[in-house]
């Protein structure tokens, strides 16, 4: 065989190879449609289901939407919360489950301090009358990084803690900022979380520390586990499990990231710390996430979808416990940017947030 007739059979075979990869990313791209549902919302955040046809939508500005899916209607419900709305923060994550709606958001501390704030409401379809949950200690004067989801388990209500810009803070668990904190559904505190165990100087409420501005978590029927999404500084964002009395690192670690000056952080991960599922340099900007356990996808049912406002992706993560096993891009650039993701609690099918200020669907390919 001479080198002429190498060669072209290597581009023959590049070219097989090439057209294979196009017709499978054509096939992805047809596993599904993406409906707009309603638009005209205000800087939506989150999103949680009561029933089949009936959700609760918060707007960053202060506002709760009662949307009826049937009648495309939508109605401003009144509430008591006294929120501060700046730059990162204002009406965030919400849940609904067993008549009562749980919210996170940055609460009016005075002279422009804020903090990470739950309460829980009644649900009522006139007004939503809270009372407080958990206030993040201590109060800070900064705009940035509240993380603020919130995720239930059994009896125990998690929420992320953003570290509001303030680095090492993560590392204090005498803090609150930077942290993951798990309660009971009233407020009450677990007397098995880590304070009453190993980790005397922490917050009574902190389940682990070390997190920088974690805008996703999840709650897996498969194994129990809660699951979360982090922003790193200028790469570095990661999808990790959460561990009773663990340390994911920020700032000691950079988790691949680099400071927005351009300085190093710190090592990737090092021994001794929560160790993320997988990371992404340069950064996606990772937000909400679900774990799917609906029947409209069937083959996705236990794999992670992760939602992205820089990258405007949403991804699907097959994992096994804490190894990573693949990532795929379902789409990128569709929506804009992703807020939040919900699964319809019968149909299965998907619903996003765009930052666009619109609803979205998300369902397989009629055949």
């Amino acid at each position: 065989m001479n080198f002429d007739t190498l060669i072209t059979m290597i581009k023959a075979s590049l070219y097989v190879i090439v057209m294979y990869h196009l017709i499978m990313t054509a096939v992805m791209a047809d596993t599904f449609t993406l409906t707009p549902i309603m638009t005209g919302f205000n800087k939506p955040w989150g999103m949680s289901f009561i029933t089949d046809t009936t959700l609760l939508l918060t707007e960053k500005s202060g506002s709760f939407q009662y949307i009826d899916l049937e009648k495309k209607t939508r109605q401003t419900l009144p509430h008591n919360l006294n929120i501060l709305v700046t730059d990162q923060g204002g009406l965030l994550d919400i849940l609904v489950s067993a008549n009562y709606v749980y919210v996170s958001y940055s609460e009016n501390r005075n002279m422009g301090r804020s903090s990470t704030s739950i309460a829980r409401a009644p649900l009522d379809r006139d007004r939503l009358t809270f009372s407080p949950l958990f206030q993040a200690q201590p109060p800070i004067k900064s705009g940035y990084h509240f993380g603020s989801r919130l995720a239930i388990q059994e009896k125990y209500l998690f929420a992320t803690i953003g570290e509001r810009g303030k680095g090492m803070i993560a590392q204090d668990g005498t803090q609150h900022p930077g942290s993951i904190i798990r309660i009971h559904l009233d407020g009450s505190i677990p007397t098995d979380n880590p304070k009453f165990i190993d980790k005397r100087d922490w917050q009574p409420e902190i389940f682990q520390i070390g997190v920088r501005n974690p805008q996703g978590i999840a709650f897996s029927s498969f194994d129990s586990h809660i699951y979360i999404s982090n922003h790193g500084a200028r790469g570095g964002d990661w999808f990790g499990r959460v561990e009773k009395g663990g340390n994911y690192g920020w700032k000691i670690l950079g988790w691949g990231g680099i400071h927005y000056s351009g300085a190093e952080i710190g090592p990737k991960w090092q021994p001794g710390y929560s160790k993320p599922i997988t990371y992404w340099t340069p950064s996606l900007a990772v937000g909400a996430i679900a774990i799917y356990d609906g029947h409209a996808f069937k083959d996705w049912r236990g794999a992670a979808l992760v939602t992205s406002l820089k990258d405007q992706s949403l991804r699907k993560i097959r994992f096994d416990e804490n190894t990573m096993i693949s990532e795929t891009i379902l789409f990128k650039g569709n929506i804009g940017r992703i807020r939040d993701i919900e699964i319809h609690p019968h149909s299965g099918d998907l619903f996003l947030l765009g930052g666009d200020g619109r609803l979205w669907m998300m369902q397989p390919p009629k055949h």
